[in-house]
């Protein structure tokens, strides 16, 4: 940590991750209301609740950012399994066949 404070390197850091975070979670809404519609939402719920406690407990500014990046990115993920399930039912992605 102290390296990345010395060269000034902590925003690049917290940007490139904020990227990673982001990335990883639009997948997780389209994949979450797929395989299990809308009724995963409590999960995101949690995971943001929890984020975003730990982000207000943790003191080193890194950690509580990315922490707090992680809460929103979940909160926002609850938003998008509806939408997601809005643009299933125009066909703009596949729905998820019965297997009987």
């Amino acid at each position: 940590m102290d390296f990345l404070a010395q060269y000034n390197l902590t925003g690049l850091v917290i940007g490139v991750a904020t990227f990673l975070i982001i990335g990883l979670f639009h997948p997780l809404g389209i994949k979450g209301e797929y395989h299990f519609g809308v009724r995963c939402w409590w999960v995101f719920l949690v995971m943001g609740i929890a984020a975003v406690t730990a982000s207000v407990a943790v003191r080193h500014i890194l950690w509580s950012t990315l922490l707090a990046v992680w809460g929103a990115s979940s909160f926002w993920s609850i938003g998008e399994l509806f939408e997601q399930r809005q643009r299933v039912a125009k066909g703009w992605f596949p729905k998820k066949e019965k297997r009987g």
